[in-house]
């Protein structure tokens, strides 16, 4: 379910003999940035000699020895010499155009790097032709402008800044005109990357008047998407299991009975429904439907069901004889309702009724598939977290606090160093003079940094300084928060 992907991204702008491009750093900067939101391992490199070029280079070759997609990214000047083409090092020298090669990265070295490599999907991807400032000196005609045509080996597409023979505009804003397309173009969701591309030849279009036109060299056999929606990325469950407001209900089926019973908010027909829930009917029922059942019962365990708390508070044993896949497909559907709203996308604030209680389900060799499941589809909703729930990494966090007459007052909340404790919004961002303090004991402030911020409490580490007694009372800031921005 996760992808294995690793990119090389390079940004030349402060050239030795040329003067400064002003936005290649700035390009390459924020495609490695969006890069990493789509779970590359990026190597980046800013204004890179011919020497730093070739060992990110390297760097790079070894990363592609355990992904499954390679991408390279270079913004800068780039040329063809002899049919050849060339990205240029800040300290390439430009003196004539052999001195210029042979201190220059070749193009054929990176398709080279790749085509060898073990990643089934190579994309490259070149803002490299801008307009060449020796042209004149080198005695060059318009023939030589841009970037010779390439071959693109098996499962590779490279794509141009510009055809043959053009020159690529460095952008007025902060970006390359090719670069802000693709930044404009590579979120849209469940795009492949053929149709995106298409998308940013419009707009450079558009935005040249017509003077720029992007292009591509594909081999490619399979499809890629930068952006994936859930549905493509979790192959376990259907689009309407995971947005289960898109849930239809069959009642002449069992399973969509007790969903139907589980969605009525009337805690008796819950309660009913879920009697009709055992080891030996769950057998028969489909997957997809034991994941909306899982979803609804931790729903309605949080909304004060007797008959769902006890999935919650003691899964293994309410689900003793289901078979594997099934007891799986219920609480992968509970785990997925923590995060999750009836559309498929991330809550802003998790469903924490019984958060710790499924999540110390962790500690068993049964329900271990389970907690690779929620990982991998925060991981594709690309969630901001301060631990990727369901990889059992523990996270420190220090509560500093000012010792008061009757109490302690929470001043900071550190998370590796930093303070993380802010205001919600603009009105309780005030003076500490001017703020109210809600009374909590230390188990329920853990309860709250827990919750907000999405770690379970046996994965939370928590210090006070100075040191708090255990029946200390505490005063925290209303309004504020450790959630993630």
């Amino acid at each position: 379910m996760k992808r294995k992907m690793a990119a090389l991204v390079i940004g030349n702008g402060a050239y030795r003999d040329c003067g400064v491009l002003k936005n290649p750093v700035n390009d390459a900067d924020d495609m490695a940035t969006k890069l990493r939101s789509y779970g590359f391992h990026v190597v980046s490199s800013a204004d890179a000699t011919r020497i730093d070029m070739d060992r990110r280079l390297r760097e790079f070759k070894d990363l592609l020895a355990t992904n499954d997609v390679g991408l390279f990214f270079f913004a800068g000047h780039g040329m063809q010499i002899d049919g050849t083409n060339y990205l240029l090092a800040t300290d390439t020298d430009t003196s004539s155009e052999l001195d210029a090669k042979h201190s220059s990265l070749s193009l054929d070295k990176v398709i080279d790097t790749m085509a060898k490599s073990q990643a089934s999907m190579k994309i490259m991807i070149l803002d490299a032709c801008r307009n060449n400032p020796w042209e004149r000196a080198w005695h060059r005609d318009a023939s030589t402008r841009g970037l010779a045509s390439v071959y693109a080996p098996k499962g590779t597409i490279i794509g141009f800044a510009t055809s043959p023979g053009e020159v690529a505009e460095d952008g007025t804003g902060r970006n390359g005109t090719y670069t802000a397309a693709l930044l404009q173009h590579i979120d849209t969701p469940d795009c492949s990357i053929e149709t995106m591309f298409k998308r940013v030849r419009n707009t450079v279009a558009a935005e040249t008047r017509g003077k720029q036109t992007s292009w591509e060299h594909t081999s490619l056999s399979g499809e890629f998407y930068f952006n994936m929606s859930l549905g493509r990325v979790i192959r376990e469950y259907k689009e309407t299991s995971l947005a289960d407001g898109l849930f239809v209900i069959d009642t002449s089926k069992k399973s969509h009975r007790i969903i139907q019973g589980l969605k009525s908010h009337n805690w008796y027909t819950q309660n009913d429904a879920l009697e009709m829930l055992d080891a030996a009917s769950a057998s028969k029922m489909a997957d997809d439907s034991l994941f909306v059942v899982g979803r609804n019962i931790y729903q309605t365990a949080c909304g004060g069901a007797n008959a769902a708390i006890p999935f919650a508070t003691n899964f293994l044993t309410e689900t003793s004889g289901y078979p594997p896949e099934k007891r799986k497909a219920l609480l992968d559907g509970m785990l997925f309702e923590i995060f999750f709203n009836p559309k498929g996308e991330l809550r802003e604030a998790i469903k924490d009724g019984y958060f710790d209680e499924l999540f110390e389900l962790q500690r068993y060799a049964e329900t271990k598939e389970s907690f690779r499941f929620i990982s991998d589809a925060l991981q594709a909703a690309r969630g901001d977290f301060y631990a990727l729930p369901g990889k059992n990494r523990e996270v420190a966090v220090t509560v500093a606090t000012k010792k008061m007459k009757d109490g302690y007052r929470v001043e900071a909340v550190f998370v590796d160093g930093a303070d993380v404790l802010r205001a919600k919004d603009e009105e309780w961002d005030v003076p500490e003079a001017e703020r109210f303090y809600e009374r909590k004991d230390l188990d329920a402030l853990v309860r709250q940094l827990s919750a907000e911020m999405v770690v379970p409490g046996r994965s939370l580490k928590v210090t006070f300084t100075p040191i708090a007694a255990a029946n200390a009372e505490l005063r925290f800031p209303t309004g504020w928060t450790v959630r993630k921005v």
